[in-house]
């Protein structure tokens, strides 16, 4: 096999996961990304796989690659982004495996992000979410399970895959104070609160589901029963009963979004969580983030509070304009709050 399919199979089996420590999701997404490229130069560009090389590559292959995702697969920035991030982990992976390939990776890392517009984050008021859980009919077996998934979803602010992994032994409810244990992105464990009317939920929707299995089981929580075999639920399971709901309570809750989608549950209790007075760099620890800089995206979007600290600040002021700074026609003053004197 070529020097650079070896390193391209190395990278993705023994670097990502060994190495690196990724969780199985993010190195499909990387897999993904090179598999793109790989058909990009096959059929954009009619080279055969035995062509194919790290002498194929350069500064403007890549450029071209980029631009070909945006204009011929329709990519925002974002994900161009996030194709780019992939190919300079794998060069700058190469460039350690063999010196020679450091002037490549070098190369790769000198093609320049695409600047994206802001995220808009999507989430539920408090109307909105009271009513969603009001649609589900508790005495019909799968609504009971649909109920559980999305009040514990916004309990923890689970990811939806981290739901559908949970286990029965994740849930700890006979503890004076509940919680449950989620293992996140990059196999990064974290315990968070569960509420006390969840739990009646949850204990109640064990006798339904796991009737007879005890707080150990390392049996999932939400599955579906194919062919005789328990298989933990799917992620389009989710977005079809979530779908379902939303429509219901659009009927009767104007507030309600015309879509929703499984994060949005999460975002809403993050922003719920926020605008309740929690520190971000708790929030941060809750949501499982990585960085609290991704966190910051709730206080970027809580045009609420803004609100309410501008109409405040309006108040106070008796509704007249603000003052003139003391400043405004001091010279002397302004160079010295400057430093320069």
């Amino acid at each position: 096999m070529p020097d650079f399919f070896t390193a391209v199979h190395d990278f993705l089996t023994d670097y990502l996961h060994t190495q690196k420590g990724f969780s199985e999701n993010t190195i499909i997404s990387y897999r993904q990304v090179l598999n793109l490229m790989i058909s990009y130069l096959r059929t954009e560009l009619k080279l055969p796989v035995k062509k194919i090389g790290f002498e194929t590559f350069n500064r403007e292959l890549v450029l071209a690659f980029l631009d070909w995702l945006e204009v011929s697969r329709n990519c925002g920035a974002t994900t161009r982004n996030h194709r780019l991030m992939v190919l300079r982990s794998f060069f700058d992976y190469a460039g350690v495996l063999d010196c020679t390939q450091v002037a490549l990776s070098l190369e790769v890392n000198e093609v320049p992000v695409k600047k994206a517009q802001g995220r808009i984050v999507e989430y539920l008021s408090e109307k909105a979410l009271e009513t969603l859980l009001a649609q589900p009919d508790q005495a019909k077996r799968k609504e009971l399970r649909d109920l559980l998934f999305m009040m514990l979803m916004y309990d923890s602010a689970a990811r939806c895959s981290e739901m559908l992994n949970l286990r029965v032994c994740d849930m700890r409810i006979t503890k004076e104070h509940p919680t449950m244990y989620l293992l996140g992105k990059g196999n990064k464990p974290r315990i968070v609160p569960v509420m006390q009317r969840t739990v009646e939920h949850f204990k109640r929707y064990l006798g339904v589901f796991h009737s007879g299995a005890n707080n150990k089981s390392d049996d999932f929580v939400f599955y579906t029963v194919i062919r005789g075999k328990c298989k933990p639920m799917s992620a389009d399971a989710v977005a079809l009963f979530m779908s379902k709901y939303c429509g219901l309570a659009k009927a009767v809750c104007p507030e309600m979004p015309d879509k929703l989608h499984p994060h949005m549950l999460r975002h809403t209790r993050a922003m719920h969580l926020y605008r309740s007075g929690m520190p971000l760099h708790l929030l941060s620890q809750t949501l499982g983030h990585a960085s609290e800089e991704s966190t910051r995206i709730y206080a970027y979007a809580d045009t609420e509070m803004k609100r309410e600290a501008m109409a405040k600040a309006d108040a106070l002021r008796g509704g007249n304009p603000p003052p003139p700074a003391i400043w405004e026609d001091d010279e002397e003053m302004i160079l010295t709050l400057a430093g320069l004197r």
